[in-house]
């Protein structure tokens, strides 16, 4: 084989693997060679004895005849942000610079269990928490795409990473949009799966050895095409024997026809306007699955927008403030108390969210239900919602502003779709369909019902041929 391969899907990749036209030492030697000759800065902590060696076992084990997985000899990359057993897991921070651990993630866990060979980390800001990958420790992540713009964050080296051909795919998370907009930003596939069924212990933030993590979080992969997410899917929703669960996971796929196929079509909303060449990526995906026969129609959304965005907000700093520290805590405590009832001012908005009472939390979840009753409501009319996956193309690197058809917009505004759904679970996908004049990619959102994953994939891989045939 050449080194062409590495340009090829994951799904390509094992099925030369189970071939035989290709070893999983020599598939592993290639992406090191890519991955040393890399300028952008995505793979940030490799150990390849580690990686031959698991390779070297995958070899052992096809030449028997025997399979681990779905993922047996595949080398990939994670997000620096998983913990992995002895190999350095820093989270972007510098105090976590010399931190092994002992134990996998869950997820890093069910990954092996399926045969994947982890050959190194990806770049994310520090503790995850910006929408540009850049941090002290090992600095910025560049665009393959244009090297002046941003990859997002914060699972921007894992977008990066697999945009350049470095990796086949990789494991990132998404907490705000953090896996959604750099897959948007890189031109590929990302995944947040529906909430709960990718455990996310072993994530930092928290703390490395908590056991809980954030009710908002979810661990997903990236890759290149469709099916290869669902090879991931498949990995990452089965349990490792060490969890020792009695449960399979057995997630719907297409039941009608994609002639049948019900998409509903939300491509704009005042609370968060969109660039025309945003717009124009929506209508080209319009038109391909209308071509195809699918039923694709405009509708407003199943939710107010403001309303959602405004209790999006709360729960995410309500789940954020669990790792702070008692000093800490206790300062915002005593700022909020001092805070006029009148103050509307994003300080005040941030201090209140932070230190709301058990009671309060305990309502704005009832809400949160509130919410996700209305999309499945939704979701009995609609197979599918269509939605920007941003309101522009990869804005440019660490700039702290967001501008959209000229009119100054807050710079939150980038993950302001993606969070439609970021606290109530939903599946949702970005889906690489265009680029620019200047060759930066532009995406659009696909969201379906809880459990929709595989319904989401096989859309995005239907698409993707249409796409593709249109050239």
């Amino acid at each position: 084989m050449t080194t062409d391969l590495t340009l090829q899907p994951a799904h390509v990749h094992l099925r030369a693997l189970g071939r035989h036209e290709i070893s999983s030492r020599e598939l592993l030697d290639l992406h090191l060679d890519r991955i040393n000759g890399s300028p952008i800065n995505a793979v940030v902590t490799r150990d390849d004895d580690a990686a031959r060696k698991a390779a070297r076992a995958a070899d052992e084990r096809r030449a028997r005849g025997e399979n681990t997985g779905v993922l047996d000899g595949l080398p990939l990359t994670v997000k620096d942000s998983f913990e992995t057993a002895g190999l350095r897991t820093t989270s972007g921070a510098e105090d976590l610079k010399d931190y092994i651990p002992e134990r996998d993630a869950d997820a890093i866990a069910r990954l092996r269990h399926q045969g994947a060979v982890i050959m190194g980390k990806t770049n994310t800001p520090a503790y995850c928490q910006d929408l540009h990958t850049d941090n002290a420790l090992f600095g910025p992540t560049l665009n393959p795409h244009d090297s002046a713009c941003t990859v997002g964050g914060s699972s921007g080296g894992p977008a990066a990473a697999v945009a350049a051909h470095l990796t086949p795919a990789d494991l990132g998370s998404d907490l705000a949009g953090s896996l959604r907009l750099p897959a948007h930003y890189c031109g590929v596939y990302g995944l947040r799966p529906t909430h709960g069924l990718v455990p996310a212990r072993g994530h930092i933030p928290r703390p490395p050895g908590w056991l809980t993590s954030s009710d908002m979080l979810t661990p997903g992969p990236l890759a290149r095409h469709p099916r290869d997410l669902d090879l991931l899917l498949a990995a990452l929703t089965t349990p490792s024997p060490t969890e020792k669960s009695p449960w399979r996971v057995d997630l719907p796929t297409l039941s009608n026809g994609f002639d049948r196929l019900r998409v509903a079509i939300w491509a704009e909303d005042p609370s968060c306007p969109v660039d025309q060449e945003t717009a124009q990526a929506i209508a080209t995906a319009e038109q391909a699955l209308n071509a195809a026969g699918s039923l694709a129609r405009y509708t407003p959304g199943p939710v107010r927008f403001a309303d959602s965005t405004r209790l999006f907000e709360q729960l995410l700093h309500a789940t954020a403030s669990a790792t702070a520290g008692d000093e800490a805590a206790a300062g915002e405590l005593a700022a909020a108390r001092e805070l006029q009832d009148d103050d509307t001012s994003p300080r005040a908005v941030f201090l209140r969210h932070r230190t709301q009472t058990h009671r309060t939390w305990l309502r704005a979840h009832e809400d949160r239900v509130r919410l996700r009753s209305a999309w499945q409501q939704f979701f009995t009319e609609h197979d599918v919602l269509v939605t920007p996956a941003a309101p522009t193309p990869a804005i440019l690197a660490g700039s702290r502003t967001l501008a959209v058809e000229g009119q100054e917009r807050s710079f939150f505004d980038q993950t302001g779709w993606a969070n439609l759904t970021s606290h109530i679970g939903l599946p949702s996908l970005v889906v690489p369909v265009t680029t620019t004049a200047q060759g930066c990619p532009i995406g659009v959102q696909i969201i379906g019902p809880p459990y929709g994953d595989r319904v989401l994939l096989a859309v995005a891989d239907e698409l993707e041929s249409l796409l593709r045939a249109a050239g």
